[in-house]
């Protein structure tokens, strides 16, 4: 296989952290990966990013902060 370049991987990165990617498209990103120090930075920063988003989602807000939440949808709602 040949090296995909860098803007085919950066372009193509985000998909394939998601496994979007057929699988001849996906083995040409991870063989760029495997030589390319830039791209897996890059590749890192994404997944931790990910990640700490992905952390932030699964949060829930405290019982009394999402009842004065509803309350003022509530109220907001009668208007």
């Amino acid at each position: 296989m040949a090296d995909c370049g860098c803007d085919k991987a950066k372009q193509a990165l985000e998909e394939y952290l998601h496994n979007e990617l057929c699988s001849e498209e996906a083995a040409d990103i991870r063989e760029h990966l495997g030589g390319c120090i830039d791209c897996t930075d890059e590749e890192r920063v994404k997944v931790v990013l990910r990640e700490a988003v992905q952390r932030a989602c699964d949060e829930t807000a405290p019982e009394d902060l999402r009842a004065q939440v509803m309350a003022r949808l509530r109220e907001v709602q009668k208007h």
